[in-house]
């Protein structure tokens, strides 16, 4: 399975990535080992969505990385449609104290 995720960071930035572990990545954007996020203070998972194939979660990466900060902000509130793999990566990260 893959992820497609949104971070939120400082509260005003989002960002988009992939990954197959999302737990070990998340801990990766939280220790600083990721060159983009690695300047922010404040990270909140935002928004996720699974995968069967890494292909179509890289396509859905580049369609969501090319929106708008407004588009995004309407994903993330659920104006473009309910995703339940956010709240069960959510509960993920209470598990681990992440959250």
């Amino acid at each position: 399975m893959w992820f497609v995720y949104v971070l939120l960071c400082d509260q005003k930035i989002f960002y988009t990535g992939i990954t197959k572990d999302f737990v070990l990545r998340y801990k990766q954007h939280l220790n600083k080992g990721s060159f983009f996020t690695k300047k922010f203070s404040d990270l909140k998972m935002a928004y996720c969505e699974c995968y069967k194939s890494k292909y179509k979660a890289a396509l859905r990466e580049k369609q969501i990385k090319g929106w708008s900060h407004e588009k995004k902000q309407m994903l993330v509130n659920g104006k473009l449609g309910y995703n339940t793999c956010t709240e069960f990566v959510k509960a993920l990260l209470v598990d681990e104290n992440l959250m």
